[in-house]
């Protein structure tokens, strides 16, 4: 009987930092290799991008949410890996949009999957800063929170400790069962996330009793839409980030997340940006590709998206 790979689920709301984790993991010195899938909301995949240059080839899903629309793919692409074995474990980063249910679901009903894999545990980063809003608007955080073996309490170090209780007792309220870890930028011991054997079957079951009957389709809020945007000419960066605070600060609060790398005149090196409502972080992430194309790409995920309007400021961007 051969062995059967454990599989590590990286769940979480849009912007909690799942990518933050899983290129900590793909770095530390544990001795491991990892075969790594992408699900991404939009069609354009930029997390695969970030995902720190490591040996570990990286499988992308773009335009369509593991739980349903690609849902298909996740077991071709985990088929086609059990005829390799090449690796001593399987990492896969949802969209920030997913249930983890029918994700679970697929290593259970699935019988070539349930014979050569293992669902080690569903790990749940959350945002400590927004998930009062995210659990307020859309039903999919919650499902993520309780589906979760482990919790990684993220971005502690942006609340006070009132703030930190509060969102702990709304967690306990739907998942009283996972330990929670709390961290910054997901600086967590990774024995704490992998290898832990600690997803339960029992417990799924006495959350939704129907789990195993191979029909759990799960529907999105069609409000939520995703729009990407491209440019091969570079960007003027002071034009940018002039556009992009406005853009924030105006429609912040219908911009669930944006995301984007970008190639800014007179520098050499990728800038990246991650944002989530109006707050928006921005770093150089490296050289480009010697052989690539150097191409910005843009990502908005939220509500209520003009897509003319986005479009329009930022080819208002482009450097002369």
């Amino acid at each position: 009987m051969t062995a059967q790979i454990p599989v590590t689920v990286l769940t979480g709301f849009l912007g909690a930092g799942k990518t933050t984790l899983l290129n900590r993991i793909l770095t530390e010195q544990h001795g491991r290799k990892y075969a790594v899938i992408v699900n991404e909301f939009g069609e354009t995949g930029i997390d695969n991008e970030l995902v720190v240059d490591a040996d570990e080839e990286i499988f992308e899903m773009n335009n369509g949410c593991i739980c349903c629309t690609v849902r298909g793919d996740l077991i071709r692409i985990l088929s086609g890996l059990m005829k390799r074995r090449d690796f001593d474990g399987i990492l896969i980063e949802t969209t920030g949009m997913a249930d983890p249910a029918p994700v679970a679901q697929t290593f259970y009903v699935d019988q070539e999957v349930a014979d050569r894999t293992r669902l080690d545990a569903i790990v749940t980063v959350v945002d400590a800063v927004n998930l009062p809003t995210h659990l307020d608007e859309a039903h999919e955080a919650a499902e993520q929170i309780a589906f979760a073996d482990v919790i990684l309490l993220n971005k502690v170090d942006l609340v006070d400790a009132a703030g930190l209780t509060n969102v702990e007792d709304r967690i306990r309220a739907i998942n009283p069962y996972a330990g929670i870890l709390r961290s910054e930028k997901c600086g967590v011991a990774l024995d704490k996330v992998l290898g832990l054997d600690a997803f339960s079957l029992e417990r799924v079951l006495e959350i939704e009793p129907d789990f195993l009957d191979g029909d759990h389709d799960h529907e999105h809020d069609e409000d939520i839409t995703s729009i990407s945007l491209h440019s091969e000419t570079p960007l003027d960066p002071d034009l940018f980030n002039l556009w992009f605070g406005r853009l924030l600060r105006e429609k912040g609060q219908d911009i669930l997340r944006s995301k984007g790398i970008l190639n800014f005149a007179g520098s050499d090196e990728r800038y990246v940006i991650q944002g989530v409502h109006m707050l928006m972080d921005g770093s150089y992430l490296g050289p480009w590709p010697k052989d690539g194309l150097r191409q910005s790409k843009l990502v908005f995920i939220g509500r209520n998206l003009d897509s003319m309007a986005l479009k329009e400021g930022y080819e208002a961007c482009r450097a002369a």
